[in-house]
């Protein structure tokens, strides 16, 4: 179990807190979605709880336990929006190895298909891949570490309607074995995936009941 306690973050340089105690709680093999729009602190949420940053007060927990950022970086796994611009391997097998060069042929094979990339050749080369294979690659980088909890940032952004489409349907596939928080501007997209929802405007956070989310912009 996920849980957030009045989680803030006030950096030294911003005027206003990004994040203004933050609480929510995500139950294994969930999907929680955040909507809110651009500047809302969602993005800066995600990168608390990957370990990235560190709170100014608050805890983040899993399992009732407190974890501090280096056991955070262990736990999640974040896939940024446009990930495929943080891609540094020339072929696929290259991507998925870095940080792991003993990675066995198994492993990646595993994640391949998990994210439906298995009939791609491993010598490809990740940028030759449409927008949506893209995204999944990105997503199988992430799942080699074996992370309890996976961070996605906008995962639809920028692909067309089909691809859009083979994204979200991953994410169903994948709320089977994962835990997964997803942050997005677009209120109805994932709506139907998700179990629980909430919003975010102004650093401040709020529990969305379902029905109510075709009002939410």
């Amino acid at each position: 179990m996920l849980y957030l306690r009045e989680l803030t973050y006030h950096p030294p340089a911003s005027q206003m807190a990004i994040l203004n105690q933050v609480s929510l709680e995500l139950a294994p093999q969930q999907l929680g979605v955040i909507y809110g729009p651009s500047g809302s602190g969602k993005s800066t949420l995600l990168e608390l709880l990957a370990g990235f940053a560190r709170p100014t007060a608050g805890t983040i927990q899993w399992r009732e336990q407190t974890l501090e950022p280096d056991s955070l970086r262990q736990l999640a796994g974040l896939v940024f929006q446009f990930p495929e611009r943080h891609f540094c391997g020339h072929t696929l097998l290259e991507e998925l190895r870095l940080g792991h060069p003993d990675l066995e042929r198994s492993q990646i094979d595993q994640a391949l298909q998990a994210v439906g990339l298995e009939k791609i050749s491993l010598d490809a080369l990740p940028h030759s891949l449409s927008g949506g294979q893209q995204r999944r690659l990105a997503l199988a980088v992430q799942l080699i570490r074996k992370p309890y909890l996976l961070l996605l940032d906008e995962p639809t952004a920028g692909l067309d309607w089909s691809m859009r489409q083979q994204v979200i349907s991953l994410l169903q596939t994948l709320k089977q074995n994962w835990t997964l928080l997803v942050v997005s501007h677009d209120a109805d997209e994932l709506a139907h995936l998700a179990d629980r929802c909430w919003q975010l405007d102004h650093g401040r956070i709020r529990a969305v009941p379902q029905p109510t989310l075709s009002g939410v912009e």
